[in-house]
């Protein structure tokens, strides 16, 4: 991976950071306790409550992504980045630039 292709890969992950921090803020308020004392009916209630349940999911997948993005740019000046945990083969560019957090080539992933 040249300098070049290096930064950009930074780049897109200090960016990826940046936009599932603001997610995750917006996840957080819409997964916040919905009171009883709401007078909204018993469907829009159980709609809000699976709601809920679909944005908690979805909170706990983005936090998981940004821990495993600040991994991968901490380690990203490392010799070893962008090499596959399991084959030691170099991560294609473009799936490092798709999923930065990639810590196997597409081929061990998929086993």
């Amino acid at each position: 991976m040249t300098a070049e292709e290096k930064q950009q890969l930074k780049d897109k992950i200090v960016k990826n950071i940046a936009e599932l921090k603001e997610n995750i803020i917006n996840l957080e308020e819409l997964t916040k306790p919905i009171a009883p004392e709401n007078s909204i009916g018993r469907i829009s209630r159980m709609e809000a409550i699976n709601s809920k349940s679909v944005n908690e999911a979805a909170l706990r997948e983005s936090k998981s992504k940004l821990n495993r993005l600040q991994a991968a740019l901490g380690k990203i000046d490392e010799e070893s980045f962008g090499k596959c945990i399991s084959c030691k083969d170099d991560i294609p560019l473009p799936r490092l630039m798709f999923m930065p957090e990639s810590s196997r080539c597409v081929k061990c992933a998929s086993k």
